[in-house]
């Protein structure tokens, strides 16, 4: 088996109850439910997902937990997430060999097998629409210390672990793109950082991943992008053959942009 689909993926606060979602950002959610219906045609062995909301200072943790349960309220907006239950099986098998492969190669990777720990709304909410039927979830944090070189190589790595996986394996990168944040939630990056979104997306669209990698660290720096684009690095290095995407939505945030966009391996034939 291999990587059979990869996303880059909306979590904002808003969309989190889907009777709650404001006009504004109910296209997104709507490109969201496509999105799961492929998620669902494909039917994944295990979801691994990396959120900008699990910020790690210095180490890549990987959740291995055998099962993910617990309630959410989230630090930073309780007022739009609170007691939100979530359930989900995990997948501690893989969740090692990728441990095991980053310690392989030098990476700082550290394993956390807890049910205790609280996940982040960037993990939670994505999986309230992406998951039809319970799947397994591997979840990585994302981290701080960590070069946009090294988190791409923290990807090669577990890029290289899907091809060998005997699991179908989605990879979900959970965060916006342009982000330079300001107050109204419903409003967009400014042009500038939505013509630099769209660029972006474009080369992941066309398979080019020669230019997103050269276009990435100076278009964090000029549109903010989440979390220093370190779910992006890692979500370009985790693309280890040629692949093609379809972008099927794009909406704002607080002054974000974010794409609901997938990525599947082109056919060698």
């Amino acid at each position: 088996m291999s990587l059979e689909l990869a996303m880059i993926t909306p979590h904002t606060p808003r969309i989190c109850h889907r009777d709650r979602v404001p006009e504004f950002q109910k296209p997104m959610v709507e490109a969201m439910l496509k999105c799961a219906d492929v998620i669902d045609e494909i039917r994944p062995d295990v979801v691994v997902i990396i959120s900008c909301h699990w910020m790690s200072s210095f180490m890549h943790y990987v959740d291995i937990t055998p099962r993910h349960k617990g309630i959410l309220t989230a630090v930073e907006c309780p007022d739009l997430i609170s007691d939100v239950p979530y359930d989900h099986p995990g997948h501690p098998e893989l969740g090692k060999r990728l441990v095991e492969a980053g310690k392989k190669e030098g990476l700082q990777v550290v394993a956390v097998d807890d049910p205790t720990y609280v996940w982040d709304y960037g993990t939670v909410v994505p999986l309230r629409y992406l998951l039809k039927r319970p799947t397994p979830v591997v979840a990585l944090s994302v981290c701080w210390a960590a070069s946009l070189e090294e988190s791409m190589r923290w990807g090669e790595v577990m890029g290289d672990v899907f091809l060998e996986s005997p699991e179908r394996v989605v990879f979900l990168a959970s965060g916006a793109l342009a982000h330079n944040l300001g107050r109204g939630p419903d409003k967009w990056p400014n042009i500038t950082e939505q013509a630099l979104d769209r660029e972006f997306c474009q080369y992941l669209v066309k398979g080019d991943k020669e230019s997103a990698v050269s276009m990435l660290p100076s278009y964090v720096r000029a549109a903010g992008v989440e979390s220093g684009g370190r779910h992006v690095a890692v979500l370009l290095g985790v693309l280890r053959k040629q692949f093609q995407g379809e972008l099927h939505g794009y909406g704002p945030s607080s002054g974000s942009g974010n794409p609901v966009l997938t990525i599947r391996y082109r056919d060698a034939s």
